[in-house]
């Protein structure tokens, strides 16, 4: 275990940085270290743990004795599995394991410490803003990053109660009923579930109808009420209701 004695950390951002040490660590012992850290895990030895220090360094060392531990322990026994699966895959899996151990350190702090919701809540801002050690030796950082992006563009998309629309709207967007909020939603996203009916007989949409909204009023109708069917709509670039192209006439 760790020889040397290092300061407790006590506010949310003395955690982070301990936490910052330990993770720089531990990436050192799965990539740039990778070799040295491979063969210090003997499977011949006892259950050895991989611990990352605050310092920034890494060691393999047996577990410590006291029971309870002062923190929460690596994975035991690392070293047993070195050489039953390819070492790309158990260094994935140690990767996994200190991501693990490093989250519970962490929180273990936080706890003893007695931190509150909004610290508890700020140290994993933190925390997630770091991309995992499984990320980083596997390559998968950057992608990870993308993933989430597109994720949390989509959920923008189809967060509200109600379609939005911009100036050009696609094919799926006229094509596409009003969605419905199944999970979380306020008073305001009911009220607009409500409100979604259609501009031409005033009924409720249905999950199994076709719908096509207009352009101009941005009102949505059946498809039969407007006689619009799915393959009429597919060629479609602006669409307008009946109410709104005899407008048009009237202005011209």
């Amino acid at each position: 275990m760790e020889g040397i004695q290092h300061p407790i950390p006590r506010t949310v951002e003395e955690v982070f940085s301990d936490f910052r040490g330990r993770r720089a660590g531990l990436i050192k012992a799965l990539s740039t270290d990778v070799e040295k850290f491979y063969h210090q895990c003997d499977p011949e030895k006892e259950n050895l743990c991989l611990y990352g220090l605050p310092n920034e360094t890494w060691e393999v060392n047996l577990p410590v004795e006291e029971v309870p531990p002062e923190l929460p322990e690596p994975a035991l026994g690392i070293n047993f599995a070195r050489d039953g699966m390819q070492e790309k895959d158990w260094i994935s899996l140690v990767a996994v394991h200190s991501d693990s151990w490093l989250i519970s350190v962490a929180f273990y702090f936080g706890a003893r410490f007695g931190f509150g919701k909004n610290e508890r809540k700020r140290l994993f801002q933190m925390i997630n803003d770091l991309p995992t050690i499984f990320e980083v030796v596997t390559g998968n950082a950057k992608q990870s990053k993308d993933q989430s992006a597109n994720h949390n563009s989509s959920r923008s998309k189809s967060s509200s109660g109600k379609p939005r629309h911009s100036d050009t709207h696609t094919k799926a967007s006229k094509m596409s009923p009003p969605p419905r909020e199944e999970d979380e939603s306020g008073d305001e996203e009911e009220d607009d579930e409500q409100g979604a009916v259609c501009g031409a007989c005033g009924d409720n949409y249905g999950g199994d109808e076709f719908w096509i909204c207009c352009d101009a009023c941005e009102k949505w109708f059946h498809g039969k009420c407007v006689k619009i069917t799915p393959a009429k709509a597919e060629h479609i670039k602006h669409y307008k209701c009946p109410s709104c192209s005899t407008s048009k006439k009237i202005k011209a």
